[in-house]
């Protein structure tokens, strides 16, 4: 008996030593961050799609177009050759002025012989010295005709590299101005070019709406041609100085890229302007809504807030006004910029630590 009670004890000894330690796991929880609000005055702009970086490309040197080496909608590298001029003239400047700096050589060597030369009959006190200092004048000016001379051959030189207009950046071609043969003065554009992947749509905004829009605002981008339909967008600049018809330039920025828009297309831009009530409602998907003690308070319910300070989350009380696409109109306990979980929110408490999922 005695031993049966001491293998009894023993094996629960080795049970309680045995016995593996319980990890806390940290969830992963997928979020969003609160911005579109929920309220206000929808407004429809027309616009017009514009690449975000672009640029004119022009000659540094007057000429004859000799070769137009791309044409519109080309896509081209760093580096390539857009276009070129005719040389011959250049090519017989750069002769003339080597011919010139010759001359300019030539006549440097003879005035230092008769320089060096006068100076030492002067250093013998056989001639005056005024005219050791006459013949080292008509050196230095001969040294300095030298200097002029190849200031003059490189800037010939440099004229004649500039008949290949270089792409300075990989884009497409958005616009031709020119064709072959034409004359060209300097800096008149030849090509507009653009960087492929970030476009923005420019819409005008009457006086009397402008003042309600600000950067960030939330939009929406139709294309009325095509298959592209609808893109997302955001406000990215807001001009302040009215244009012809007292209206204001505004660029909304499309997020994401797409290579089907491009510069050029026609879009309908909806905006939805603030009222009074429209920093106190927000969009929210209903999956991050989980239920609130009273059943029958449909409209009463909990988000879970993450605190990037303490990596946990706060549960957070909510009231929505209703539904609006599958989202919940939220009117109080959420505000612009708070990060919220959108799934798995049953099995989540508050003051949970957790880890973020890519929104």
């Amino acid at each position: 008996m005695a031993a049966a009670t001491l293998l009894a004890a023993l094996g629960l000894a080795a049970c309680e030593e045995e016995q593996p330690e319980v990890l806390t796991q940290v969830r992963a929880i997928k979020t969003i961050t609160i911005s579109e609000r929920a309220s206000g005055q929808l407004r429809k702009f027309p616009g017009l799609v514009e690449a975000v970086d672009t640029s004119a490309l022009s000659f540094e040197v007057s000429g004859n177009i000799k070769d137009l080496k791309v044409d519109v909608g080309d896509r081209f590298k760093k580096g390539d050759v857009l276009a070129l001029l005719d040389t011959q003239t250049f090519e017989l400047s750069v002769e003339s002025a080597e011919a010139a700096l010759g001359r300019a050589r030539a006549d440097e060597a003879e005035k230092k012989t008769e320089f060096e030369r006068q100076d030492a009959l002067y250093k013998k006190k056989w001639v005056a010295k005024s005219v050791q200092e006459q013949t080292l004048a008509a050196y230095e000016s001969a040294r300095n005709q030298v200097r002029f001379r190849i200031s003059e051959l490189n800037l010939a030189r440099r004229d004649l590299e500039k008949t290949e207009l270089l792409a300075p950046l990989d884009g497409v071609v958005a616009k031709r101005y020119v064709d072959s043969f034409a004359e060209v003065s300097r800096g008149q554009t030849i090509f507009d070019v653009y960087v492929e992947g970030a476009m923005e749509v420019k819409i005008s905004v009457p006086e009397g709406t402008v003042r309600d829009l600000n950067l960030g605002l939330p939009s929406e981008v139709r294309f009325l041609t095509g298959q592209i339909g609808t893109l997302e967008g955001r406000v990215s600049e807001i001009g302040t100085q009215a244009e012809t018809g007292n209206v204001f330039p505004v660029k909304v920025a499309i997020l994401g890229q797409n290579e089907n828009a491009l510069p050029g297309m026609t879009t309908e831009v909806s905006l939805i302007l603030g009222g009074d009530d429209a920093s106190e409602a927000y969009l929210v998907p209903i999956s991050a809504i989980a239920p609130g003690p009273n059943p029958e308070a449909a409209r009463e319910g909990y988000v879970f807030v993450f605190d990037p300070e303490t990596s946990a989350v706060k549960k957070t009380p909510v009231k929505a006004a209703g539904v609006r696409d599958n989202m919940a109109v939220i009117t109080e306990g959420v505000t612009a910029g708070d990060v919220v979980a959108i799934a798995g929110v049953t099995f989540l408490a508050d003051g949970q630590e957790v880890k973020l999922l890519a929104q």
